[in-house]
Parts: C-alpha cells; sequence; structure tokens
C-alpha cells in the first residue's frame, strides 16, 4: 500500500496532453479518500524524454499515468511488467516499487469495465467479436476481448501492414484473429456473426457502415468527441447497449488509482467529477 505520510504526486505524461481528463479522475479519488497532500499534473512529454522524466524522479512520486505517445517506452523502461501489460505490449500506468517502476496497462480494464458494465455484455461461450482499426486502443482491446472471455475476433483495417502490433498482442494473449481489409469488409455479415463491436476507427469512417453495424448486442465506440458520433446515434435509435471512449477512461482510471493509492478506488466519486467535466453527456454507469 502506498504511503500517505506526507505528499505524494502523481501525474500523467502525453503529448499532447491539456485535453488529458486523468486530473479530474485522479484528483477526485486523492479527495475522496483523504489524501489532501497529493497532486496530480499533466506533464507535456513525448516518448524519447519519458525515460529521463521517470529517473528524475524521486521517491515522493507514487505513480504515472501515461498517454500517446510514451505508452511503449513506459513498457520498456520499467523493471517489472504486468502479464496484461506484456500481452498488449505497452503500459499506459507506471507504479512506483521501491527503487524501479511497476508497468501495467490498466487499458485492458477500461475496454473490460466499459463493455460488461455500459455496453452490457455477458459473454457467453463461443462468442465473436469484430474490432474496427488496429492502432493501440486496439492491442488493449483484443487483450481484453479474452479477459472478458471472447473466443476469436476480425480486425477490420485500411492497411493489414498496420496491424502487426495488434495481432502479435491477439497472439501473446491467446485470441484467434483473422485480419480482412476495409475494402473487402462485408459490414453486413460481420455484424451477423458478432456479440460484441469495438470500433477504433474515426465516426467518418465508420458512418457508411453504421446500419449494418448498430445491430451487434454491444458495442464499444472508443471515439467520444465529438458526441454523439454516427455509430452511437445508430445503436441508440436501435435501443443498442453502447459502450464509449468515456466509460473506457473512467473504467481504465480506477485501476490506476487503486495502484498510486493502495486503496479501493472511490469509483461513485470519479465517475461524478468525470460526468460533471464533461458536462453529464454520457450516463457512465458503474454498476
Amino acid at each position: 500500500m502506498a504511503s500517505t505520510d506526507g505528499p505524494r504526486h502523481a501525474g500523467v505524461l502525453g503529448k499532447p496532453v491539456a485535453h488529458s481528463l486523468s486530473p479530474v479522475l485522479h484528483r477526485a479519488a486523492f479527495a475522496a479518500l483523504g489524501l489532501d497532500r497529493w497532486t496530480y499534473e499533466r506533464f507535456e512529454t513525448d516518448a524519447d524524454e519519458l525515460p529521463g522524466f521517470v529517473d528524475g524522479l524521486g521517491p515522493e512520486w507514487v505513480g504515472l499515468s501515461v498517454t500517446m505517445p510514451g505508452k511503449r517506452r513506459a513498457l520498456d523502461h520499467a523493471s517489472e511488467v504486468t502479464p496484461r501489460a506484456a500481452a498488449v505490449g505497452a503500459a499506459n500506468t507506471l507504479v512506483r516499487e521501491g527503487d524501479g517502476w511497476l508497468a501495467d496497462c490498466t487499458d485492458v480494464e477500461g475496454v473490460t469495465g466499459a463493455l460488461r458494465v455500459a455496453g452490457g455484455y455477458a459473454p457467453a461461450p463461443g462468442d465473436h467479436a469484430v474490432v474496427l482499426g488496429a492502432g493501440g486502443t486496439a492491442a488493449a482491446a483484443v487483450v481484453g476481448l479474452v479477459e472478458l472471455g471472447v473466443g476469436s475476433a476480425q480486425l477490420v483495417v485500411r492497411d493489414p501492414a498496420r496491424a502487426a502490433e495488434t495481432l502479435a498482442a491477439a497472439e501473446r494473449a491467446g485470441l484467434p484473429v483473422d485480419v480482412l481489409t476495409w475494402s473487402e469488409a462485408d459490414f453486413a455479415r460481420l455484424a451477423d456473426s458478432a456479440a460484441v463491436l469495438i470500433s477504433t476507427v474515426p465516426p467518418e469512417a465508420v458512418r457508411p457502415h453504421v446500419a449494418e453495424l448498430a445491430g451487434v448486442g454491444s458495442v464499444l465506440d472508443v471515439i467520444y468527441h465529438p458526441w454523439p458520433t454516427p455509430l452511437a446515434e445508430a445503436v441508440t435509435a436501435r435501443g443498442g447497449r453502447l459502450a464509449t471512449g468515456l466509460d473506457m477512461l473512467l473504467h481504465q482510471a480506477f485501476g490506476q488509482a487503486e495502484h498510486f493509492t493502495g486503496r479501493p478506488a472511490p469509483r461513485a466519486e470519479m465517475r461524478a467529477a468525470l460526468r460533471a467535466a464533461t458536462n453529464d453527456v454520457l450516463p457512465l454507469p458503474i454498476s
């Protein structure tokens, strides 16, 4: 458990990072836990700057959230790595462990929590998933699908050559994945086969196919600005279950807060703070 004696510090590293909502979440957690001398700030830091920044932190630093472009560098720089971070091939969390740092990827928890709670996903044997896109979020998504019990997935991408990292994550996690190019995909057939759909691509890329895709039983659209996306509108119009990037952000922050403080995350308070900061645009269910 993290010591609560004296001031303690945490923060988020990324570039750009001014838009990050992580301070909203973690400051709310610290306040709810009575950690009045704890701080959480943003630090504009790219991947090459990350090792030097981390090495320069004193023992009063309990942990760091890491956003793009530093997630892979954070994994490489850690002295210890959790199995799920190793599977993803990236870390969004660094936690002080003695003289070193533990790397974790609570983005996986963001995917599973968002799909279970907001997306209403209840796993069944043999479930199949469809993932649109193959960036860093997709790598966390395929590892999350394994944790949810999904048995197989199809990855739909513009350029198969750019899917290597997501395919490697799926292989490490033990998820069988087929790759389709965007131009050859039959989106209606994909939707019919899928219990879960995760879209990690820009909203306009999905717009021509939302009528077919909106029928999937549980949908996670990781884009939350601007809102609503065409996919979200189509899912809502059909009365479907929809999880969002804000749900992901909230659920991944729970695990980070527990890493940093050594205490159960104050979920209700963190949720309330995020809803207030985003003008209550989404309900963000937590149970």
